[in-house]
């Protein structure tokens, strides 16, 4: 499965496609141990703008540096390899692990937050279809109380998903219909709850408040909950996401990410920055609109595929 989803009908030149030019024109200079400085200058600015970050794109030129100036990298392939190699090995640094962690006793809470436009709901209604098709019972709960058509919209994914589904009235208390969501499920024995939260904009100081507090009364109402808290970014916004995600998790603890939207491989590099600024593990993409369109995050897929030619 393509990790990277292409848009638009002109076609875009791939990370690889780009940093090739570099690895190529240099290949017979790397031969003979040598480096031109020039060439490292280009691999870093090309790292930028893949939205790589400044720490993560230093230390893999400095990588590539070291073993071309062993005898190691001598021609494309063992340049983007020794690339390929970095990424996967910054991925997997720290708090890397993509698996969800959910107690063995019901109900399972997931919460999940992010801004408006960034996919959350869309996201929501594929993992809910995800925990179905694992034969898990799953109950969704709307709270996204404020953005019109937000409830509906949930409704639809709770729908094809087989899950249930809970709600409050437009305007109402987020916190409320959570608390009245993990009730439901624990008199319906339901496996998963999955609670949406609004679309907030991460400088607004009220908005980021009442999600404190829909994770605390979570929290009150099942001790030890939410056991995943979910941060949904938008693929396609760069290094903005990395602000995102910094202001978000000094208001709940966020314990995993998701990048949607990822158009191309020219600039995935934010997958990687965004994990190295949080050290918090990737642990799904959403390339794409269906049901099926969301892929465990996996280090070593993700790096090929940054790196493909396509």
């Amino acid at each position: 499965m393509r990790l990277f989803r292409k848009t638009g009908d002109t076609p875009k030149r791939s990370l690889w496609q780009k940093i090739k030019d570099v690895a190529l024109t240099d290949v017979a200079v790397i031969a003979k141990g040598g480096v031109r400085e020039g060439s490292l200058e280009v691999l870093e600015q090309l790292l930028l703008e893949a939205d790589f970050g400044v720490p993560v794109t230093l230390r893999l030129v400095e990588e590539v540096e070291r073993l071309a100036r062993r005898g190691l990298v001598k021609t494309d392939d063992q340049f983007r390899e020794a690339l390929r190699e970095g990424v996967e090995r910054a991925l997997r640094t720290g708090n890397a692990d993509p698996q969800l962690v959910l107690p063995l006793e019901r109900p399972a809470v997931i919460l999940v937050a992010g801004v408006n436009g960034a996919g959350k709901t869309t996201f929501i209604g594929k993992l809910a279809s995800r925990y179905a098709r694992d034969g898990k019972t799953v109950l969704v709960a709307a709270g996204d109380t404020f953005r019109a058509g937000a409830i509906g919209q949930l409704q639809l994914w709770a729908i094809r998903a087989g899950a249930e589904f809970v709600s409050g009235r437009p305007g109402g208390d987020p916190a409320a219909v959570a608390y009245d969501a993990i009730d439901a499920a624990v008199a319906r024995s339901v496996d998963i709850v999955i609670v949406d939260t609004a679309g907030r904009l991460h400088t607004s100081d009220d908005l980021m408040e009442e999600l404190r507090k829909v994770a605390r009364v979570i929290a009150k109402r099942l001790p030890g909950a939410p056991h995943e808290t979910l941060l949904v970014l938008d693929g396609t916004i760069g290094q903005n996401a990395i602000q995102q995600a910094r202001t978000f998790s000094s208001v709940v603890p966020i314990t995993g990410l998701v990048v949607t939207k990822l158009d191309g491989t020219a600039r995935g590099g934010v997958v990687v920055a965004v994990h190295e600024a949080l050290d918090v593990p990737v642990k799904f993409l959403g390339i794409g609109e269906g049901a099926d369109d969301l892929v465990a995050f996996d280090a070593a897929e993700f790096s090929r595929e940054l790196l493909s030619d396509e």
